[in-house]
């Protein structure tokens, strides 16, 4: 145990930014990094740790809040007696409102570099004792596949960033200025590459490490990022010959017993049966459910979610609306709390509904809410979900993408369409267009209902070129709507694509540059 909680310690100190160098003389007493790896145990044990961290950079607040309430997804519940600077920060994200002081937009940003720092101390050490080259070639494959996920959610939301491929150990190595976003990709390629070829093939049931299948998956999205849909192609062509599967029912792949699935490509572990403090857990849904001062109705459990911060990540109408008559994901993925809100815009629920067809009843709300990660658990806010980062259904959409954007409609159509059939139930609704124009409409369609919730639909528009002209007509509607909502929000441009890097950042590293525009 002292060699873990120093171990940890010594990560730590790694990722903050600090003057101070690393004396020359060791405690022998003391445990470091240049002594720690004595066997197989301790690398695992420092995977495991970067992959705990994977857990502050896809089930935070800003996760979400970055990533779906940005676009036309979601959006909050507005309480005019909260106007706490984390409240009003969250909001202002998704109201483009928020500037280089905003405080919810930094933890992406400082948790992808925990990520960082924690793999590269890894890579850094694979070599100080001899592992049989096995397991010297899951180590790395695993933390490599890691650094390239935390550095592709960097690159995507705050473009060029400094690039780490080691620990620094000395202030020269921290302060560094912003590579390009193509230095940063080319890092990413390069990472998922090795990564690929490291790991050994998906087998079922999978443990929730990484494989050649998150490799070759997360290089395919990379790759359609980039437009090199030919390289898409290939890597998620190999992702298909690997034993995924859809599950039958939409709902089944986020069912609590069917994690790490067939349908997962690769997910953030959760398991709340560990004792505290190691019990890892998630609390999203009581952030997206309305604010209560008792939850039953709504989770099964009694909670105040009032100041732990509910009301977020609400789904919009725009959304609902989206889902086409028949479309099974629409209940499975959204359900409606129905009571009433109070003077202080707090909510009392009275029952949950279905959200087809809704109508509230006289003297009633309903106040829509993410459905899709809410199941059984005992203790408020406190939930045993996985977080979905990526899943097979999106590997198929991912492919339809790539071979449609090379001219390749036909071969497109049963990837979309065995999408779809699941979510409708029957062939019925294949879509039978080769037109290209036609078949990118659609697949973003088809993206924006399939991965709802999943934190994919910021990108999805910004990626697509879509993001201005979508979320420009999005806040007109938005502003009709409500009254709260002030003259200059959703003013979408260019600039707006990407948020601000971090001003504490800039502060303390005269050598990184702002963002245009803010």
């Amino acid at each position: 145990m002292k060699k873990i909680i120093s171990l940890i310690l010594v990560i730590f100190s790694l990722v903050q930014v600090s003057c101070k160098k690393f004396l020359d003389e060791n405690d022998p007493n003391n445990i470091n990094l240049n002594n720690y790896f004595k066997n197989q145990n301790d690398y695992d044990l420092a995977v495991n740790g970067a992959y705990a961290q994977l857990r502050g950079l896809y089930n935070n607040k800003s996760a979400w809040a970055m990533g779906e309430m940005r676009s036309d997804n979601t959006h909050y519940d507005y309480k005019s007696s909260d106007q706490a600077v984390a409240t009003t920060n969250r909001n202002n994200i998704a109201d483009f409102l928020d500037d280089k002081y905003n405080n919810q937009t930094p933890p992406k940003w400082n948790a992808a570099f925990s990520v960082i720092s924690a793999a590269n101390i890894v890579i850094d050490h694979i070599d100080d004792i001899k592992l049989a080259e096995a397991n010297r070639n899951s180590v790395l494959g695993q933390v490599k596949f890691i650094r390239a996920l935390a550095y592709f959610d960097l690159v995507r939301f705050y473009g060029g960033v400094p690039i780490y491929k080691r620990a620094p150990l000395t202030r020269e190595e921290t302060y560094i200025p912003r590579a390009t976003a193509q230095q940063v990709y080319d890092l990413i390629i390069a990472d998922a590459t090795d990564a690929a070829a490291k790991l050994p093939a998906t087998s079922f049931p999978q443990t929730g490490r990484a494989t050649k299948g998150a490799a070759l998956t997360l290089l395919g999205d990379v790759y359609l990022t980039l437009k090199k849909y030919d390289l898409a192609e290939n890597a998620l062509k190999q992702v298909t010959s690997m034993g995924y599967s859809l599950f039958p029912k939409y709902s089944d792949a986020f069912e609590l017993n069917n994690k790490n699935g067939k349908e997962s490509i690769f997910e953030i572990q959760t398991n709340t049966s560990l004792a505290v403090p190691q019990a890892m857990t998630d609390a999203s849904v009581y952030n997206f459910i309305p604010r209560m001062t008792n939850t039953t109705i709504v989770t099964g459990v009694n909670y105040n979610n009032v100041t732990t911060v509910g009301g977020f990540n609400t789904p919009t109408q725009d959304l609902i609306s989206a889902y086409e008559s028949g479309d099974l994901r629409l209940d499975a993925s959204i359900a409606i709390a129905e009571g009433t809100f109070n003077a202080s815009d707090d909510f009392t629920a009275t029952a949950v509904k279905s959200a087809l067809n809704y109508t509230p009843p006289a003297g009633k709300v309903g106040r829509p809410f993410p459905k899709k990660f809410l199941h059984t658990h005992t203790i408020g806010n406190q939930t045993n979900d996985d977080w979905p980062l990526y899943r097979y259904a999106e590997v198929l959409l991912l492919l339809a993408e790539s071979l449609n954007e090379q001219g390749k409609s036909g071969e497109a159509l049963p990837y979309l369409n065995a999408v779809r059939e699941r979510a409708f139930g029957d062939a019925t609704h294949n879509i039978s267009s080769t037109d290209k124009a036609t078949l990118q409409t659609a697949i973003l369609q088809e993206r924006r209902v399939e991965l709802a919730f999943e934190n994919k639909r910021w990108l999805d528009l910004v990626r697509t070129g879509k993001a201005i002209t979508v979320m420009t007509a999005f806040g007109a509607k938005q502003k009709a709507l409500y009254s709260y909502l002030l003259p200059g929000s959703y003013n979408v441009t260019q600039d707006r694509l990407l948020f601000p890097i971090p001003n504490a950042e800039i502060l303390l590293n005269d050598k990184l540059t702002q963002n245009p525009g803010y």
